[in-house]
C-alpha cells in the first residue's frame, strides 16, 4: 500500500538510460521519482548515499536498468487522493514485462466506467518506473500518455521485453 507523506523532504538526481531522474524521500519512504527538470528540486539536495531510502532507490534503479531486478522493494509515500493511490497501488500489480489497457486498469479497481479518471490518475503518478505506469497502454495497443514522454515509455517497455526476466 502506498502510504501518505511526512514533512521532511530530501532529493537527489541520478543518471539513467532514459535521462536524469529526480528522487525525493521523506527520510522513511520514497515520495517521488520523476524525469529531472531544473525547477523540480524544492527539497534539500543530497547525495543519494546520505539518505537510506534514496540510496536503496538508486541501487534498485541501477539493478532494474542493468536487467537484474524486476520488482522494486522500497517504502513508498506518494501524495494523492484516495482514488489516485488506489490506481497507483493497482499499477504495482502489473507484472514486469506485461502491459494492460486503461480499461483493464479501471476494471481492476472496480471502476469500469472510470477509464478517463484512471488515465488521469495514471498520468499523475509521482513514482514512475517503481510504480509502473508505463505498463498501461491504449486499448488498441498504442503507446499513449506517459509523463516522461512516449519515447521513454517505449524504451522502458522494450527494456522489460529484452530483459526477459518477467
Amino acid at each position: 500500500m502506498i502510504a501518505t507523506m511526512t514533512d521532511t523532504i530530501l532529493s537527489t538526481r541520478v543518471t539513467s538510460p532514459i535521462g536524469m531522474l529526480t528522487l525525493t524521500s521523506n527520510g522513511s519512504a520514497l515520495t517521488q521519482l520523476l524525469i529531472a527538470r531544473d525547477d523540480d528540486l524544492n527539497a534539500e539536495s543530497v547525495p543519494a548515499e546520505a539518505d537510506p531510502v534514496l540510496a536503496a532507490a538508486q541501487e534498485q534503479l541501477d539493478a532494474y536498468f542493468d536487467m537484474r531486478l524486476t520488482n522494486f522493494d522500497l517504502p513508498l509515500a506518494a501524495t494523492g487522493t484516495d482514488f489516485q493511490r488506489r490506481v497507483w497501488d493497482s499499477l504495482r500489480a502489473i507484472p514486469f514485462g506485461e502491459t494492460i489497457s486503461y480499461a483493464e486498469l479501471a476494471r481492476r479497481i472496480d471502476k469500469p466506467k472510470a477509464v478517463r479518471a484512471v488515465g488521469a490518475a495514471n498520468g499523475r503518478n509521482p513514482l514512475m518506473i517503481v510504480v509502473p505506469c508505463h505498463r498501461v497502454i491504449g486499448a488498441d495497443g498504442s503507446l499513449t500518455g506517459f509523463g516522461g514522454g512516449i519515447e521513454r515509455k517505449r524504451w522502458l517497455l522494450d527494456h522489460e521485453t529484452r530483459a526477459g526476466l518477467g
